[in-house]
């Protein structure tokens, strides 16, 4: 098979980015180790930011989105028993976010690819990139039981930590910046309207807590559990009970019971691969960059680097310029860097490490309480959760 950008992995990065050269005009093959009830049903993120959602109008995949997806105009911190509201649209010029599944996002990306774009192949593992610095890139995958060679112009790799593309970047060439952190989030899915209309991210003395939502039947949750936590070890009423702690108020808010019909365990960490490009081989998403869940960042960091890579070779079939497709790990890191600051900053912020000390808890307090009395510290969380600019 020959193509002019070979594109690893079916996630939301890789379709997106196969969708963008399409419309440019730019033929693609999408390979995709998994069958695509695995694709379009695996739970990950959930909100969007500004940027992510002006990116899919434009590429002609937000009909549903549109339809179904729900704005949100702000979040809620809980601390000491407090509540405040961080209004975005007033701190960061207009912009919002939209919770849309990630899952929802691959269904519509891959039916339109299906109806009218290039090939994509369902459990075709990749297993090699090849000849990366050279101007005759090649995948080498297996599909159908047969071993086959993808010859390609460009490959991008959009498949994710365990992908093979980072892998065809030289050791010696490569740095890597990582941090782990000593918890995890235990998730649960549960069929009962969401209890607040918008997200609420509650720091309590017991743990972190997250309330969202996948629809305004469903809800999503989180509790901050030790490293290493087995989901199955609590009980669903413990799960509840526990919820109802750490988001308690001097209020009569309410959290809402319904039936619990997922449970996971998410690990945290931080982590950073530089150089994203090697020759004509080019790292998106969690090929190159994984943050902690807390920003709201992963999905919409990858779109990012595949907005940047379409725009880089548009400009180069336009203008014969190589200039932004060279610039392209630059372009890409100030603002993976960004998202990794913010990130962070949203982590320790919320979560109690298990060796904090009473100065660690206060200057978590502080910093809440600084956030909820200025505007200027409420507009930085405010710009950096809507999302920074690409490129």
């Amino acid at each position: 098979m020959r193509t002019t950008v070979g594109i690893i992995g079916a996630g939301p990065a890789g379709l997106l980015l196969a969708r963008l050269l399409h419309n440019a005009g730019i033929d693609s093959v999408v390979l995709e180790s998994r069958d695509r009830a695995y694709v379009e049903h695996r739970q990950r993120a959930g909100i969007l930011e500004q940027g992510t959602v002006d990116v899919l109008r434009t590429a002609g995949a937000s009909e549903r989105m549109d339809r179904e997806g729900l704005r949100h105009d702000g979040i809620e911190l809980r601390f000491d028993r407090k509540r405040h509201r961080v209004d975005f649209p007033a701190l960061a010029d207009g912009r919002s976010v939209m919770v849309y599944a990630q899952t929802e996002v691959c269904k519509d990306l891959i039916a339109l690819q299906l109806e009218d774009g290039g090939p994509l192949l369902f459990e075709a593992e990749a297993l090699a990139v090849e000849d990366a610095d050279t101007a005759g890139p090649r995948v080498r995958f297996r599909h159908e039981g047969v071993e086959d060679v993808l010859e390609c112009e460009y490959v991008v790799g959009c498949d994710g930590f365990w992908g093979v593309a980072r892998k065809a970047i030289p050791a010696e060439l490569t740095r890597v910046f990582e941090r782990t952190y000593p918890f995890g989030w235990l998730g649960i899915l549960a069929d009962v309207a969401p209890s607040h209309d918008e997200l609420v991210y509650a720091r309590h003395d017991r743990g972190f807590a997250l309330l969202s939502m996948r629809s305004p039947s469903v809800s999503r949750l989180y509790l901050q559990v030790p490293e290493g936590t087995d989901a199955e070890a609590w009980s669903d009423d413990e799960i509840w009970a526990e919820l109802e702690r750490r988001f308690e108020t001097a209020d009569d808010w309410r959290l809402e019971r319904g039936p619990i019909t997922q449970k996971s365990v998410t690990p945290m960490r931080s982590y950073v691969h530089e150089p994203m490009r090697h020759g004509r081989l080019f790292l998106a998403g969690d090929a190159a960059h994984i943050v902690p869940p807390t920003g709201a960042k992963g999905l919409n960091l990858a779109v990012g680097d595949v907005v940047t890579f379409a725009r880089a070779l548009t400009h180069e079939r336009e203008t014969g310029s190589a200039e932004l497709l060279d610039a392209y790990s630059a372009t890409c890191l100030r603002r993976v860097w960004q998202a990794e600051r913010f990130s962070y900053d949203m982590t320790t912020l919320l979560h109690r490490a298990p060796d904090a000390t009473p100065f660690e808890d206060r200057l978590q307090l502080a910093r809440l309480e600084r956030l909820a009395s200025s505007r200027a510290a409420e507009t930085d969380l405010a710009e950096g959760y809507t999302g920074f600019p690409f490129g």
